[in-house]
């Protein structure tokens, strides 16, 4: 899960609390940057508070500020931000952002590529809340239009509005073809 470190308004730090906690009821655990701030925060204690399991993934730099939330399950302090995202990679079965700041898109954006690239096969989806991440969405099929993104990486972006459509876009999810195959071998 990635998500602000700042909680937003109101109607945002509400809908963090219901996604983590149905997501809990459902059966799933959480992985996430492992702050105790923001809607960070507030999606991990709604987590545990419904008897869920949550891995944060923390840098060290981050983790010394007392940035890192210490009730979790388990909290997994890193070298840097490169480490913590690879590790969040490696441990999660799915991407959900959450709304947030450029951190949250820039980790959305990066997960996202590397489904397109192949580098794994999860779902990739965002959480628009109150249509928050309209324009974004707007801004992405205009550059589908312009030939950047082609529409079926497009079209495997989730967007959902809450918990049980994003587990319903999970368990349905196919991956796209890879964006760049190797080369045929050649025939002698």
């Amino acid at each position: 899960m990635f998500t602000g470190s700042s909680a937003g308004p109101p109607e945002h730090v509400e809908a963090a609390t219901r996604f983590a906690t149905k997501l809990v009821l459902a059966g799933h655990g959480i992985v996430y940057g492992g702050a105790s701030v923001g809607l960070m925060g507030v999606a991990a204690d709604a987590a545990l508070a419904a008897g869920g399991e949550i891995i944060g993934v923390v840098p060290v730099h981050m983790s010394d500020r007392e940035i890192a939330h210490g009730g979790l399950t388990r909290l997994e302090v890193v070298p840097g931000m490169h480490e913590r995202k690879a590790r969040m990679a490696e441990l999660a079965d799915a991407f959900i952002a959450l709304p947030g700041g450029a951190g949250t898109l820039e980790e959305l954006f990066e997960v996202w590529t590397w489904g397109q690239l192949g580098l794994h096969a999860k779902p990739v989806a965002v959480l628009d809340v109150g249509g928050f991440y309209a324009p974004l969405l707007t801004q992405l099929r205009v550059m589908a239009q312009a030939g950047y993104i082609t529409e079926v990486y497009l079209a495997k972006l989730g967007v959902v509005a809450d918990a049980d459509e994003f587990l319903e876009f999970v368990a349905t999810y196919q991956p796209p073809p890879l964006k760049w195959r190797p080369p045929e071998p050649v025939q002698p």
